[in-house]
């Protein structure tokens, strides 16, 4: 009875706060976000279904620019559902529909900044293209060769162009990619002595190869199979910036269940450049736990491993673990700090035909413990 009486709660605020009126309303809302299998909260149905806007509530625990909160707005070209039941009926690789988002963003610390993008599929999953501009105003600490932290204000507009092409019949894609970066930083205080002032009025425009494998079950919160990505690229004036400097970025998620209840994946990540990296666009260290920037050098390297532990059908405990370096120029790998940071989480399986999980970690790093809110995998 308490169980039933709880679902019947859930199914009339379902419909009080989303427009629902009456029984055959209230029932409706019911199919959609209760699951037909075991009557716990799911989203699967709605996330399958839905067509056009969608509204998603954004929420920001990044240590390096504060708490936040924002919005996007979701366009779907057709349902996922949709999507899916055309892949079929063409015997085609399943695809998902276009995407279009808008969103908006603040920060504790006085940071903002608003984007749009474009994502879409061509023959059946064939060719994949993204487009999208973004505008941002962060407040950030850079730390230096000291350690010491300098607070500066980035202006940012930025753009972003993408096309891929699969390589015959396998999860290999092949393709390039071109960002465009145009920025004004501004100092506090003084300016520290390892930066030049042409890099407080800075352009990186990089073209680059692109070279993706997916294998994973799902892109949300993947139990099985495998996601690499390397990056080779180069900055030049004669691209739209003002800057030169080659990179080559490249990482890799694995995950492998263990038993029927557990699943662990590793994670591999390392950015190196060479050349006139602006100071704002040097590797960092990205961990959960490390604050973005906090740990910059000529290169970076990170390996992280996670465990989840289903305690029943819905709920998994996490726990993970990480370290990392950041070296280059005077500062040799063997002689660079080593950076490490672990914690544990909890999941919910909230969209089961989806297989996405969502959830809190908390971290901790060389510094400080921060509280992350997770929708599908951390590594996305």
């Amino acid at each position: 009875m308490k169980a039933v009486w709880k679902r019947r709660v859930w199914t009339a605020l379902l419909a009080l706060c989303l427009g629902g009126a009456g029984p055959a309303a209230a029932q409706g809302w019911r199919d959609r976000f209760v699951d037909e299998q075991d009557g716990r909260i799911d989203l699967s149905n709605h996330l399958l279904q839905h067509r056009g806007a969608l509204p998603v509530p954004i929420i920001i625990t990044e240590p390096a620019v504060g708490a936040g909160a924002g919005a996007a707005l979701l366009y779907f070209s057709e349902s996922i559902a949709g999507a899916r039941e055309k892949s079929q009926a063409r015997g085609e690789r399943l695809s998902v529909p276009d995407i279009g988002g808008l969103a908006a963003f603040k920060t504790s610390n006085g940071s903002q900044g608003v984007a749009g993008g474009y994502f879409g599929t061509l023959q059946g999953d064939r060719f994949r293209y993204l487009a999208g501009a973004a505008n941002v105003q962060l407040n950030l600490d850079y730390y230096g060769l000291r350690g010491t932290p300098h607070r500066f204000a980035l202006d940012a507009p930025a753009l972003l162009a993408q096309g891929l092409a699969r390589l015959g019949e396998s999860d290999w894609l092949l393709g390039a990619r071109y960002v465009y970066l145009g920025t004004t930083a501004r100092f506090e205080r003084d300016l520290p002595g390892e930066i030049s002032l042409p890099e407080l009025e800075s352009r990186i425009g990089r073209v680059s190869l692109v070279l993706d494998h997916d294998s994973r079950d799902n892109i949300f919160t993947p139990s099985q199979g495998t996601y690499v990505e390397i990056d080779i690229g180069a900055a030049r004036p004669r691209l739209g910036g003002n800057t030169s400097f080659d990179s080559i970025f490249a990482r890799a998620f694995h995950y492998r269940p263990l038993g029927s209840s557990a699943v662990i994946g590793f994670r591999g990540d390392g950015k190196f450049t060479r050349g006139e990296v602006p100071f704002y666009a040097l590797p960092f260290i990205m961990l959960r736990g490390v604050p973005a920037l906090r740990y910059q050098g000529q290169h970076a390297v990170v390996a992280e491993s996670e465990l989840r532990y289903g305690i029943d059908e819905r709920w998994s405990l996490v726990g993970f673990a990480g370290a990392g370096k950041a070296y280059g120029n005077a500062v040799p790998f063997a002689d660079a700090e080593a950076v490490t940071a672990g914690g544990v989480g909890v999941r919910y399986f909230i969209a089961r035909k989806l297989g996405m999980h969502i959830g809190v970690d908390v971290a901790r790093g060389p510094e400080d413990t921060v509280v992350y809110l997770q929708v599908g995998s951390a590594w996305n």
